[in-house]
């Protein structure tokens, strides 16, 4: 390929972005609460999630029937599930950027992400409430008794807990069972894909790579089998009945414009030139105007004409 077409693909490539990070930011600045609102509520999140190891008690493992069938990774290849989900992340974020580079668009980034981050708030509030309800003995290596880790001395400052120790605290921490929040994220983003995607066969790999997911968690021995199960239902159940109350996303495939926030200039003209129209006597709409049905080989104009043939004294 010839150094022409390159830099006229490059500049193609580079006036798609601009005009699509015009547009998104458009939509951001009217957009921005819910967005930042789901933010925070991450770092909340992994504050429950940092407190509640303090409250742990390490034990016996439970007894699980995932245990029984699944082989047991062990620790050297403990970072096989981790891997896949860092996959499933990546992919999900960069396929929510691609209306910046691609021509086919179906939605709004900034929209698709906060349907994403209303979805994971429900659950991952649920989820808080759960795991702070009652306790369960870590299954994860260093969650067992004989670890370090398995227990967190009293903090020593206010630091401590709202730094969460990162990233060691989130790494290593236990307490936070039910139900998995591996699961809400790689569920979440499957279901968004599911209903916002265009490739079939993506669609089919995503579920099957979910169910993967979930059986590395457990062979890993990250969660009991009842954390992975009650992440199914109950983050399918979320997003049902929150899809229900937030506003559907336009089609951008057909060429949609009524998301973008309309700015303070472009309403005072648009009420003027309403208002001229009304003066003008020209506010009927263009679908009053048409001809209507036809009767006795005449158009009748307006629904109160009464054929005079038609009237019998």
């Amino acid at each position: 390929m010839s150094p022409f077409y390159l830099a006229r693909g490059a500049s193609k490539l580079v006036r798609r972005i601009t005009s699509e990070t015009s547009v998104e930011l458009k939509i951001l600045s009217d957009k921005w609460r819910l967005l930042l609102t789901g933010l925070i509520f991450q770092y909340i999140h992994g504050l429950a999630a940092h407190g509640v190891h303090y409250l742990h008690r390490p034990g016996p493992t439970l007894q699980d029937l995932g245990f029984m069938i699944l082989p047991e990774l062990g620790k050297e290849r403990g970072y096989i599930s981790e891997t896949l989900f860092t996959f499933i992340f990546l992919t999900f974020v960069l396929w929510t950027f691609h209306p910046f580079i691609l021509q086919t668009k179906r939605f709004y980034t900034v929209l698709i992400w906060r349907r994403v981050l209303a979805f994971l708030c429900a659950s991952q509030f649920l989820r808080i409430i759960t795991f702070y309800a009652t306790q369960l003995p870590g299954p994860n290596y260093h969650c067992r008794k004989g670890s370090p880790l398995a227990r967190l001395p009293p903090p020593q400052n206010a630091a401590e807990i709202f730094l969460i120790n990162f990233p060691k605290g989130v790494i290593y921490g236990c307490g936070d069972l039910i139900f998995s929040s591996h699961m809400i994220f790689t569920l979440v983003f499957v279901i968004t894909y599911q209903k916002y995607g265009s490739i079939r066969f993506c669609k089919m790999l995503a579920w099957c790579i979910a169910i993967a997911q979930s059986l590395l968690i457990i062979s890993s021995r990250k969660h009991y089998s009842v954390d992975v199960v009650v992440a199914w239902y109950t983050v399918n159940l979320v997003v049902f009945f929150v899809d229900k109350k937030l506003t559907e996303l336009p089609d951008r495939s057909v060429g949609s414009t009524s998301v973008l926030p309309v700015s303070a200039k472009d309403k005072d003209t648009k009420l003027k030139e309403e208002n001229t129209r009304l003066l003008n006597g020209n506010s009927m709409d263009s679908a009053d105007r048409r001809p209507r049905t036809q009767m006795n080989g005449k158009q009748i104009e307006n629904e109160s004409h009464v054929d005079s043939e038609t009237v019998k004294s």
